[in-house]
């Protein structure tokens, strides 16, 4: 049976959505960030990285980092339909993927978020921090247009989806205004049974 390296509430709850989406078989090791147990020797023993999300699979061993853990979930489990069949339309949804987890999340609530990881100084944390609500404001933007009048990015739920879940929560919980549409699409994804299952 796969593990699963979860901190509840992080960038993790888009792996956590799309796993039960395709009915994978797994446990779920909690790893609480706000106690460093990512640091401690057992977690890096399993994940030198120190970091989640992670996916230990038999006999294909541990998988890091978001967009390589939704992709091979989308690709082994072929039958949810959350890897598309034409060439660009998987190549939008790499883009997409990327842009969100490469982009607002890790140029933009990364310094909203944990500040502090840069710098000791109250004045520079403030700096970043405002510095990272415009990244989120500009990729909120662009996300907006991204979506326009569909119900998902790509028009049906796919991977890149699950990574606009964790943002647009992260955005309602740090006060960002959302765009219509992308508030909307928020409420469908909290709707969706996936995440009323996990609390994804």
């Amino acid at each position: 049976m796969m593990t699963f390296f979860h901190a509840p509430g992080s960038c993790s709850n888009g792996i956590l959505m799309l796993l039960d989406e395709v009915g994978a078989s797994y446990q779920t090791r909690i790893v609480d960030l706000r106690a460093r147990q990512q640091l401690q020797p057992d977690y890096l023993a399993v994940n030198a990285k120190g970091k989640v999300p992670a996916l230990l699979v038999p006999r294909d061993g541990l998988l890091t980092e978001f967009p390589a853990i939704a992709y091979w979930i989308a690709t082994s489990f072929p039958d949810a339909g959350l890897w598309p069949d034409s060439t660009i339309d998987r190549t939008h949804t790499l883009e997409a993927l990327d842009f969100i987890v490469g982009s607002v999340h890790m140029r933009g609530f990364t310094f909203v978020r944990v500040p502090q990881k840069f710098l000791d100084d109250p004045a520079g944390q403030d700096a970043l921090r405002a510095y990272g609500r415009r990244e989120v404001s500009k990729g909120l933007a662009i996300l907006s247009e991204l979506l326009g009048d569909k119900d998902y990015l790509l028009g049906a739920f796919g991977i890149a989806d699950a990574a606009l879940s964790y943002v647009l929560d992260w955005a309602a919980d740090d006060g960002f205004d959302l765009p219509d549409n992308l508030a909307r699409c928020r409420e469908r994804l909290r709707g969706r049974g996936s995440v009323i299952r996990t609390g994804a």
